[in-house]
């Protein structure tokens, strides 16, 4: 079983891994993707890159000009809640520290957006078919669906165990009082 020194190798190399992968493609759109909403086909037009700014949040949610400092607050926020949760996994959490960690990452990738770019988070992947087309997204989006993707079924898995052992323990002590 992996002792705590992996747990911390594995949440902080993903994390800086989504981060550096995040930064380098924001560069890299924002670099070559220019003017923004022109698309550029990647696969069809099924998948595209097209530059856009978010100033919101997720799915484009705004709350007027404060947007960029409140949602900037909720991921700081995110960022410090996800790390208590990795501080808090046990040494047979392999999963669980590998969802956090996507996640945290993903967050910390959008975070540096916030602080950075007065225009908003930088999106690109841009996937649909026709005028049916998903939200923009980027790398970071993608961390942190996985990893809450993730996290949710470990969370999911845990609590049936626990179900599972607590109805395990109840069956035992009604037995135990039916001898005695």
């Amino acid at each position: 079983m992996p002792g705590p020194g992996f747990h911390r190798r594995l949440f902080w190399l993903t994390a800086f891994a989504v981060v550096t992968l995040d930064v380098l493609t924001k560069q890299l759109a924002v670099t070559y993707l220019f003017p923004p909403h022109e698309p550029h086909r990647v696969i069809g037009e099924v998948v595209r890159f097209t530059l856009a700014y978010n100033p919101g949040a997720a799915f484009s949610m705004s709350l007027g000009p404060y947007s960029r400092y409140i949602f900037g607050a909720f991921a700081f926020i995110a960022l410090i809640v996800l790390w208590s949760m990795y501080r808090e996994s046990g040494p047979g959490d392999r999963l669980k520290v590998l969802g956090l960690a996507l996640a945290w990452g993903g967050a910390a990738g959008n975070f540096i957006d916030r602080i950075f770019s007065p225009l908003g988070v930088v999106d690109f992947i841009d996937i649909g078919v026709g005028n049916l087309r998903f939200w923009t997204f980027n790398v970071a989006d993608s961390a942190v669906t996985v990893g809450a993707v993730l996290l949710g079924w470990v969370l999911l898995q845990e609590d049936r165990q626990q179900r599972k052992r607590e109805k395990a323990g109840g069956a035992d002590d009604s037995s135990d009082s039916r001898i005695a």
